[in-house]
């Protein structure tokens, strides 16, 4: 399985749509990481603004930049499996086109994994605004996390995640317009698979523009889905772990 990927290399996998304004903040936090082995797939999700252009002019100078341009606007969890079809690296990292990582990140996490043997790890953030200005600081993660504690809580930052397909092998997000980043994590960590975190702000989150509507809890009803008809987990027991998912998550962001 290892074989068909490159080892030491990371993909970052990057949905883009009209992030002309924080795109080269994001994509300069990936250069200026201390890990350097590195290929970006940006998706392009059909944006009317000038992220093309932008993505152009950063071509001229990093190599490691892979561009697609989506047919049309199918949304995040569209273009992030075009951009896992098309990964080479034996790690994947995702990070949405407006967030940043801190330089040591990306290495803090493959030593995390090696040592651990472990194939997924994420990190804590922090919340930024739309000019970078700290907003909330450090929300802590726990150092493990199975299935069981995540069919319970809020914990795993799309945006921090590396994962390591040697271990884990191909796969892809269900195609969820929201909450497909949790049905991930779910259907990674099902067969006992840990998600190991860093619990350090390793991650800058932007949440400026962002709505609560575009956290993890913004639909009770895409929890009870995805536990329900995903997980094929039984109603009596949905039901009690969407409460306290309800309750965890209302506790993190109102806190």
């Amino acid at each position: 399985m290892e074989n068909e990927y490159t080892d030491g290399l990371v993909s970052v996998i990057i949905p883009v749509y009209n992030a002309e304004k924080y795109l080269t903040d994001t994509l300069n936090s990936i250069y200026g990481q201390t890990y350097k082995n590195f290929e970006i797939i940006l998706v392009d999700d059909r944006s009317t603004d000038r992220s093309a252009e932008i993505i152009a002019e950063h071509i001229k100078t990093h190599p490691e930049i892979v561009y697609v341009l989506q047919e049309k606007n199918g949304g995040a969890a569209v273009a992030r499996n075009t951009a896992l079809a098309a990964a080479k690296g034996r790690y994947v990292a995702f990070l949405d086109s407006d967030d940043i990582w801190v330089p040591e990140k990306t290495e803090r996490q493959l030593k995390l994994l090696e040592e651990n043997d472990g194939a997924f790890a994420f990190t804590a953030i922090e919340m930024i605004d739309d000019e970078g200005n700290l907003v909330k600081k450090k929300r802590k993660v726990k150092v493990k996390v199975n299935y069981k504690f995540l069919l319970r809580n809020t914990m795993i930052p799309t945006s921090s995640v590396i994962i390591d397909r040697s271990k884990t092998g191909s796969f892809s997000m269900p195609l969820r317009r929201s909450g497909q980043d949790y049905a991930t994590w779910l259907k990674l960590l099902r067969n006992g698979t840990v998600a190991y975190g860093i619990n350090e702000a390793l991650t800058r989150y932007r949440v400026g523009h962002k709505s609560l509507s575009s956290n993890k809890f913004k639909s009770i009803k895409q929890v009870w889905e995805i536990q329900t008809k995903d997980e094929h987990i039984n109603k009596f027991s949905a039901f009690f772990n969407v409460m306290c998912f309800t309750f965890n998550a209302l506790k993190k962001y109102l806190f």
